[in-house]
């Protein structure tokens, strides 16, 4: 049974699965869609939702459509993300997979470089990274991926603790295979399932991360992301409630629907939850 096959069983996680597909066709094709600069004066500052029918959700408070905003904000939100969880991956993988295949020194040496990062809350972290490099969209996603590696790292330590005294493994090593090649062919894809739903989870600290940092002014100001709109109006929530109120639930809904993606991978994927659940 493939897993697309297995979340179509699963409600919820199908759910989730058709809203986060939604919201990459947004992502893609919706500036092509709605051409309307997230930028561009379009009428008075402060005007409410559906007041205008040519603007639904009103404008901000530089008179911008705030619709516009969602749509485009949607791709560098989804962007930031992903390439953020990607980066994390890169090197929290590696890191985990060395030590939990060589062990002795070499493990205790990765994790306690490992501990130096989780010594200081990742928040608090991120923000001192971004500060340092000045509020970007690429130090934003740079300084969510190095907050976000240390658990991958632990995850995949753990996962070939667990996998390399196999026979398999132990079969390989007698065919004269090369280290690499047991980490990379034998031991590497039979973590992946854990990986996966970890890498999904991730997505969505890191959007949340992103939205997070724009609040507190440290938004790339000359990128539109969700992040940053709920960030420009922070000063004025009492003022303009929907500001602030539209992209956060923007954001709200993308989470959600990737938790419930990654729960029911995690089942999917999982032959403990799985045989559960059929029974």
């Amino acid at each position: 049974m493939s897993i697309l096959r297995k979340l179509s069983t699963n409600k919820v996680a199908l759910f989730g699965l058709i809203v986060l597909v939604f919201l990459v066709l947004v992502a893609i094709f919706g500036p092509y869609l709605y051409e309307t600069s997230p930028w561009k004066m379009v009428n008075r500052p402060f005007l409410p939702p559906m007041e205008n029918t040519d603007l639904m959700l009103g404008t901000d408070t530089m008179g911008r459509d705030v619709l516009a905003g969602l749509v485009y904000g949607a791709r560098i939100s989804l962007l930031v993300g992903l390439i953020s969880t990607m980066i994390a991956l890169l090197i929290g993988v590696p890191l985990g997979a060395t030590a939990g295949y060589f062990g002795g020194w070499i493990d205790e040496a990765l994790m306690r470089f490992t501990e130096i990062f989780q010594t200081v809350p990742s928040f608090a972290l991120a923000i001192v990274i971004v500060a340092i490099f000045e509020p970007s969209v690429y130090s934003i996603t740079i300084a969510i991926a190095l907050v976000s590696w240390p658990p991958v790292a632990r995850l995949v330590r753990g996962e070939f603790l667990a996998l390399r005294n196999q026979e398999y493994v132990l079969a390989a090593r007698l065919n004269g295979q090369t280290n690499r090649n047991i980490i990379l062919r034998e031991i590497l894809p039979n973590t992946l399932s854990p990986i996966i739903v970890m890498a999904s989870l991730m997505v969505a600290t890191a959007i949340l991360l992103e939205s997070a940092l724009s609040f507190l002014g440290l938004g790339d100001p000359e990128i539109m992301s969700w992040g940053y709109m709920i960030g420009a109006a922070r000063t004025v929530i009492r003022q303009a409630w929907w500001l602030s109120f539209f992209p956060g639930v923007a954001i709200a809904i993308t989470v959600l629907a990737l938790n419930l993606v990654g729960e029911g991978l995690n089942e999917a994927l999982n032959p403990k939850l799985s045989g559960k659940r059929e029974s």
